[in-house]
C-alpha cells in the first residue's frame, strides 16, 4: 500500500478496539514466566553448550598472540574460538567497530575469543585461563581534549543555516551564550544481550534479543559469509533494548562461531561489563547555545553547536536536530562536529539526538526567559511556530505545542511558582521547572501477513518485535478493528524472520509504522473476503464477526472456508513527510525538593502532556511515557559512564556503579494525551510517544532545581557536589 495522500475516514476511526485501554495480551505470559526470552529457549532434544566471551584488555592496539592451550584442557571445554581463528570478516552495514574477527583492537572489551563448554561455570572458568599478548597503542579517550581535532561529519546534514545569525545575534538587545555538557550513558536494560545459535548443516537458527530482525539477519549473513536465506532468526520477547539491540551485536556472532566449532547449539549471554563496554552507548556531548531576542521575548537569532565522539567511521550524536525545528527565529545556525575516540561505539540510545539536545536547549530557554523577565512557559509560547523555521514554506502536519504548555501549566499549578530560592519546607528547598518535549515522527516501510481461518480467528504474522512496549497488543487491536472481530479472536505472532519484514522497534516509529503495515495487510484480506463472497468491497462492513453488504450478512468464519484466506502487504510512504514536517510535541512539568544541608535532590511530582496523534492504546502509551520520564530522571540526576581516560574504558560497568533510578526515586507521575489525530502520518493517524516522554525531562528537572536553589548547573548529571557549594546557609 502506498500512503501518499492524507488519510480520510477508514475502519480504524470506529475506535471500537483501537484507542481503547486494552491490557497487554502478552501480560500473563510475562508475569507467569511463560514468555521465553532469548537465553531461555529450551528443547530437551537439543544438547546445549555454553559460550563465555573474552574481551580485549586494551582499548587500542593488536593481538600478538592468544594462548588457549590451558583453556582447551579445562573440564567440560568443547571448543575455543579466537579472532585470529575466524580471520578478517565483513562488518555489517550498521556496525562501526568489528564485532569479532581479525587481530586489530578498536575498543576495550572488543570480543577476541569465546570459550564453549558443557556448563556456563566451566566456560567462565576456562576463559580465565586464556592468555593474551597485546601490542598496545596510545588511544584518545577524552572528548574535551579531542575537540580541537573534531571535524565536520562527511554524511548526513551536519550544518544548517538561515538568515544571518552572527549579525542578528550581535544586534539583539538581550542575549545568552552558554556551554553545557552531557555524559556518556548506558542503555542499562534488564535483559543483557543474549543469543542461542544452532546449525543444521549450512543453515543457522538463532534465538536472540533483537529490536530489528531483518537488520540483524542481513548483517549476520555478511559476517558469516553465508546466504541470508540460510539464517532463521527469532526474537519474540525482548527484555528491554532502548536502542542497544537495534544492530547486530557480538553475542549472536560468538554463539554462531561457537556452535559451529563445538558441533552443538550454544548459548551466549554477555556479562554486564560487556553490555557496557562491548556494545553501544549514548556518546557524551559538549554543546554551545547562543540566543538573541527582542525585549518582548521574540527570538531573532539562535545557534546550537555540538561536539561528540565516536570510533573512526562513526556518526555524531545529532544533538542539534530539535533546535532546527522547535522555536521560531529568522536567523539560525546549527553545527555538529565529530571527534575520533577509541572508546566503545557510540550509537542510538532512546531518542538519539533529541534527548541530549533537549537536555541543553531547554535549560538555555529558561536562562533566556529569566534574562528577559518572562515566565518560562510564556517565553516558549511567544516563540511557537507552525512552519519549519529553516524552511518557512514547509508547514508542520499537525502541531499543538502551545496546547501542551497551557494545559500542563493549568493542571500542574504553574501560576504558584515563585522566584528561585523562595519556597522552603523545613530543610527542603522546593522548586518547579518546565521544558518542552519534542521528537520527530519517523517513517519506515512495514509489512505484515494476516490469515483468516474457518474458526473466524485472525492471525497476524510480522517480524515486528516487542521490547516491552505493547506491540502484541496494539497490533491485535488493529487487526480486530479492521476485521470486525473481538480481540480474543486475534492471534499475533512476532519476531520471526520467516514473517514479512516490519519497521521493527526503535526511534518511536515502531507503533505507528507496524500497525500501518497490519492495516495494509488487513485491507488485502478484506478484499479477499469480499471477492470470495462476491460482495462489493467499497460498501462492505466488517462488524461483530460478520461481513455485511446491503441486506446480506455472512459470518466471517464462513467466508474463510476450509482453506482459509490470506492478505499480505507492506505500507510504503509517499512524500507527505517531505512536504510537511511531522513531529510530536509535549511539555514536561516537574517539582523537586533539594536538601539545603546536603544538596540531595528528590523529585516530588511529574507531569507530561503529549500531542502525538491518535493514541492507539492509552494503557501501553502511558507506560511508555512514564518509563521515559523515569529514564529522564536518571539522566538528570545520576546516570554517567565514568571514562578512564588513561586506559579507555567505562569504569562503572555494572548496575552497582552505573546508577539508574529505583522505585524510591520516582514519585507520582501523571500523563495527559491531547485528543488529536494526524492524517498525514499514516492510515492510523497516529505518531509515536516512546521517545517523546524522555525528551526534555532532564531539563525540566534541572530548571526545577534552579528554581528551588538559585544554583544553575549546566553539566549533567546534577549530583550534589555540583549544588552544595551554592546552597544557602542551613539556618
Amino acid at each position: 500500500m502506498q500512503f501518499d495522500t492524507p488519510a480520510t475516514t477508514n475502519p480504524i476511526d470506529r475506535l471500537k478496539v483501537v484507542g481503547q485501554p486494552v491490557h497487554r495480551i502478552d501480560g500473563q505470559l510475562k508475569t507467569t514466566g511463560q514468555a521465553k526470552y532469548a537465553y531461555e529457549w529450551h528443547d530437551q532434544n537439543m544438547p546445549y553448550a555454553y559460550g563465555y566471551p573474552i574481551g580485549s584488555g586494551i582499548a587500542k592496539g593488536r593481538v600478538k598472540a592468544i594462548d588457549v592451550s590451558a583453556a582447551k584442557k579445562a573440564p567440560g571445554v568443547l571448543a575455543v574460538v579466537t579472532a585470529p581463528d575466524v580471520g578478517e570478516r565483513k562488518k555489517g552495514r550498521f556496525n562501526t567497530a568489528k564485532l569479532f574477527g581479525g587481530e586489530g583492537i578498536q575498543h576495550y572489551h572488543q570480543a577476541i575469543a569465546v570459550v564453549v563448554a558443557e556448563t556456563f561455570e566451566q566456560a567462565r572458568a576456562a576463559a580465565a585461563l586464556v592468555k593474551v599478548d597485546y601490542a598496545e597503542e596510545k588511544g584518545v579517550f577524552d572528548l574535551r581534549a579531542a575537540m580541537a581535532s573534531a571535524v565536520k561529519p562527511e554524511s548526513g546534514d551536519p550544518d544548517t543555516s538561515a538568515g544571518d545569525f552572527e549579525a542578528a545575534f550581535k544586534a539583539a538587545p538581550v542575549t545568552i551564550d552558554q556551554s553545557y555538557t552531557t555524559p556518556d550513558q548506558s542503555h542499562a536494560m534488564m535483559e543483557p544481550h543474549a543469543s542461542i545459535a544452532a546449525w543444521n548443516g549450512d543453515e543457522l537458527t538463532v534465538w536472540t534479543s533483537s529490536q530489528m530482525i531483518d537488520w540483524w539477519r542481513s548483517d549476520l549473513a555478511a559476517m558469516l559469509d553465508i546466504d541470508k536465506e540460510k539464517i532463521h532468526l527469532m526474537s519474540p520477547f525482548i527484555g528491554g533494548g532502548f536502542g542497544s539491540k537495534l544492530f547486530l551485536r557480538a553475542d549472536a556472532v560468538l554463539a554462531a562461531f561457537g556452535a559451529k566449532a563445538a558441533g552443538r547449539p550454544v548459548k551466549v549471554a554477555l556479562p554486564r561489563p560487556f553490555v557496557m563496554n562491548n556494545t553501544t552507548h549514548r556518546p557524551a556531548t559538549i554543546q554551545r547555545i547562543r540566543i538573541g531576542a527582542e525585549r518582548d521575548g521574540k527570538i531573532t537569532a539562535i545557534a546550537h553547536e555540538s561536539w561528540s565522539g565516536d570510533q573512526a567511521g562513526g556518526q555524531p550524536e545529532t544533538a542539534v536536530n530539535q533546535t532546527r525545528l522547535l522555536y521560531a527565529g529568522a536567523n539560525r545556525m546549527t553545527a555538529m562536529r565529530l571527534a575520533t575516540l577509541d572508546l566503545p561505539e557510540g550509537n542510538a540510545m532512546r531518542a538519539p539526538g533529541e534527548a541530549p539536545g533537549m537536555m541543553v536547549l531547554e535549560i538555555a530557554m529558561d536562562e533566556m526567559a529569566e534574562k528577559l523577565g518572562l515566565d518560562p512557559v510564556e517565553f516558549r509560547i511567544v516563540n511557537d511556530t507552525q512552519v519549519d523555521p529553516e524552511k518557512p514554506e514547509r508547514p508542520f502536519s499537525h502541531r499543538n505545542f502551545v496546547g501542551c504548555l497551557k494545559l500542563g501549566a493549568e493542571r500542574f499549578g504553574w501560576s504558584g511558582r515563585g522566584k528561585p530560592g523562595s519556597h522552603r519546607e523545613g530543610n527542603w528547598l522546593i522548586g518547579t521547572g518546565v521544558a518542552a518535549a519534542f521528537r520527530n515522527n519517523l517513517l519506515l516501510p512495514s509489512g505484515a501477513r494476516v490469515r483468516l481461518d474457518r474458526e473466524g480467528v485472525v492471525t497476524v504474522e510480522t517480524d515486528m518485535t516487542d521490547i516491552g512496549t505493547g506491540s502484541y497488543t496494539i497490533i491485535a487491536q488493529t487487526a480486530a478493528e479492521m476485521m470486525g472481530v473481538g480481540i480474543d479472536k486475534v492471534a499475533v505472532q512476532l519476531g520471526d524472520s520467516r514473517f514479512p519484514v516490519s519497521a521493527g522497534s526503535g526511534g518511536q516509529f515502531g507503533a505507528n509504522c507496524s500497525t500501518a503495515g497490519v492495516y495494509a495487510a488487513c485491507v488485502k484480506l478484506r478484499e479477499a473476503v469480499a471477492q470470495k463472497l462476491g460482495l462489493n468491497s467499497e460498501d462492505i462492513v466488517f462488524e461483530n464477526g460478520e461481513v455485511r453488504s446491503g441486506n446480506r450478512s455472512v459470518p466471517l468464519a464462513e467466508a474463510a472456508g476450509s482453506e482459509g484466506l490470506v492478505g499480505e502487504d507492506t505500507i510504503q510512504w509517499g512524500n507527505l513527510a517531505e512536504t510537511h514536517q511531522q513531529s510530536t510535541f509535549g511539555a514536561h512539568f516537574v517539582e523537586v525538593g533539594v536538601d539545603v544541608a546536603t544538596g540531595e535532590t528528590r523529585i516530588r511530582r511529574m507531569l507530561a502532556v503529549c500531542a502525538a496523534g491518535r493514541i492507539l492504546n492509552p494503557i501501553t502509551a502511558r507506560s511508555q511515557v512514564i518509563g521515559a520520564m523515569t529514564m529522564g530522571a536518571g539522566g538528570a540526576l545520576s546516570e554517567e559512564l565514568a571514562v578512564d581516560t588513561r586506559h579507555g574504558f567505562f569504569v562503572n560497568h555494572d548496575l552497582a556503579g552505573y546508577e539508574v533510578p529505583v522505585h524510591a526515586d520516582i514519585p507520582h507521575q501523571e500523563v495527559i494525551f491531547l485528543d488529536e489525530t494526524d492524517p498525514m502520518s499514516s492510515p492510523m493517524k497516529a505518531k509515536g510517544v516512546g521517545e517523546l516522554g524522555l525528551c526534555g525531562v532532564a531539563a525540566a528537572i534541572a530548571n526545577a532545581i534552579y528554581n528551588a536553589t538559585g544554583v544553575r548547573v549546566r553539566h549533567y548529571p546534577i549530583t550534589l557536589d555540583k549544588l552544595i557549594g551554592g546552597l544557602p546557609d542551613v539556618a
